[in-house]
């Protein structure tokens, strides 16, 4: 249940990060965030929150953890109380984070392999100039990577099946974010953004 994640508003409702509930309730408690009601968005303290919690029928559903003495709904979005800027991240290119991107899928055959089965491939390769950036680095089955040799895929006659993208930032933490998460956090956020599949 600590492990699920919030939604973090900047003090003008914007977005500006994800973070585990247990970071988020110790935010509440420092009295540096308010908890922002699923339904009708209005705002509470740590104290008045727990005060909510204890009358589960204020919740059509959600999670609760409870301790010897009370419950506590887990918040799915706070606003901070003080900062109002964004914080800017960018993906950095690594194995794992293409990895994460393509989903384990060779780019060429569409077909979910084991880590060990995959190879990185340069879609235009090195010896003709290619980059190790992410518009060029796709995840390639050892047969198709074989198959492509090198080429690129038109030369190959061989198509991508979607065209290589740096993601945006939401993978860079290693999540996936759960669909119901998602929709309470759909006022805040727009969900093409948020969403870990890359598109093209």
């Amino acid at each position: 249940m600590l492990d699920a994640q919030v939604l973090v508003l900047n003090k003008s409702w914007v977005a500006v990060h994800v973070t585990p509930v247990k970071r988020a309730l110790t935010l509440l408690f420092q009295g540096h965030a308010r908890v922002v009601h699923p339904t009708d968005y209005s705002l509470y303290d740590f104290d008045d929150w727990c005060e909510l919690s204890k009358h589960r029928e204020n919740f059509v559903n959600g999670r609760f953890i409870h301790t010897p003495n009370f419950q506590v709904r887990l918040p799915e979005v706070i606003l901070l109380s003080v900062f109002n800027g964004f914080v800017r991240r960018e993906v950095r290119l690594s194995r794992r984070n293409i990895f994460e991107r393509d989903d384990h899928r060779c780019q060429y055959c569409g077909v979910r392999h084991s880590k060990q089965d995959l190879t990185i491939d340069h879609v235009l390769p090195r010896s003709r100039g290619g980059c190790d950036v992410w518009e060029n680095l796709v995840l390639a089955c050892v047969q198709c990577n074989m198959k492509k040799g090198n080429r690129t895929p038109e030369e190959a006659r061989m198509r991508l099946m979607r065209k290589p993208v740096k993601p945006h930032w939401l993978p860079r933490f290693g999540i996936q974010i759960p669909r119901d998460e998602l929709i309470s956090w759909q006022r805040f956020v727009d969900l093409a953004y948020w969403n870990t599949e890359i598109r093209e």
